[in-house]
Formats: C-alpha cells, structure tokens, sequence
C-alpha cells in the first residue's frame, strides 16, 4: 500500500467476540489491514499466585484503518469480527486525533484503565466504601463528584459526596426515570 493511500484511509471501530480481540487484529493485519488494538496491563489474583496479563482497554472493540468504500466482506468474514461500529449500515469514522491520544496514553507508561462514561445526570450504582449498594443520579463530574438520591414520594433529595473509584453507571428504573422527567415538567410549569 502506498503513503498516499495509507493517509487516505480512516480509523474505524471493529465490534468483536468477546476475548476474540489479539486473534481477529493479527488476522486483519494477516490481511494488510493497518489495525490497532490498546491494551493495559492488569494485576489478577488467584489464591496459589498472582498474574500480570495484558488486556483490551476496549473490550470487545478493536480499531481498524480502512476504505469502507470499498469491498468489506474481508474484514466482515474474519474469524472474531462481529461488525463495523457505525449508524445503520455506515461506518461511522474516529478521528486520527482520538486514536493517537489513546496511542499516547498506552505507550506513556501511566497506570491505565477501562472506565465507564459517567456523565452528570447518569444513573450510578455505589459498588465500594461504606454507601455501597446505593443508587441515585451523579450531578457533578468536576473533581467532588455527588450523587443524589430520591425520595420521590416526598419530592425531596439528598446529596452526597462519593469517591469516583466507587461509582458505575447503571440503566435507570422506570420510577427513577419518570420521577427526572416529572422534576423536568415541573420546572417548566414554575
């Protein structure tokens, strides 16, 4: 392939079977695709030792450098590749800047690690510390992060400040979704 092609191409996002991931980059690269594939290392223990492995940063994901104009049943039909991240039946690109950050973030030699997107108004589920087991709303994602718990039959919350370490997203109830969408309808009628 030559330069002028290879900067043509763009990056794009590859879904792939769980733990499918080494193999299905090294059989694209097999089949001169230009794949990248981030990984981190991990601390597992068992009760006789403890293991250092290498892991995908993005489970289940790969990138990959390619024309989707062109033919794609070669990276479809490879062993581990489930599809083309995308919108409907289009590719959907990333940006050469967002690879190369990641790029820069593995080789850094920083500790690094997959995270959840938790963003203000996200349902999060306590999992550590002594609030554990607690679900509510995360409204501040600056450096005191609070989540906020409901008591919808009284239409009052509380707040608390919670270690970032402890929180993971969860998908909403439907009393804790129509209680945000009735505090919405409410501020527009006051």
């Amino acid at each position: 392939m030559t330069q002028s092609s290879q900067s043509s191409l763009r990056w794009y996002a590859l879904h792939i079977r769980s733990k499918a991931e080494c193999a299905a980059s090294r059989a694209l690269a097999g089949k001169n695709y230009e794949t990248f594939l981030p990984l981190y290392r991990s601390k597992r223990q068992w009760s006789d030792r403890a293991k250092f492995l290498d892991l995908p940063l993005f489970p289940g994901y790969l990138f990959c450098r390619f024309n989707p104009h062109e033919r794609l049943m070669p990276i479809l039909t490879t062993p581990g590749v489930i599809s083309i991240v995308g919108a409907g039946q289009e590719p959907l690109a990333i940006s050469d800047g967002e690879i190369e950050s990641i790029r820069t973030i593995t080789r850094s030699g920083a500790r690094v690690e997959p995270w959840p997107l938790l963003c203000v108004g996200s349902s999060v589920l306590i999992k550590d510390g002594p609030l554990a087991g607690i679900e509510g709303i995360l409204i501040d994602a600056s450096k005191r992060r609070r989540l906020v718990v409901t008591i919808p039959l009284l239409q009052r919350s509380v707040a608390v400040e919670v270690e970032r370490q402890w929180i993971r997203p969860v998908m909403e109830s439907e009393s804790l979704l129509s209680w945000t969408e009735g505090c919405v309808e409410s501020k527009k009628i006051a």
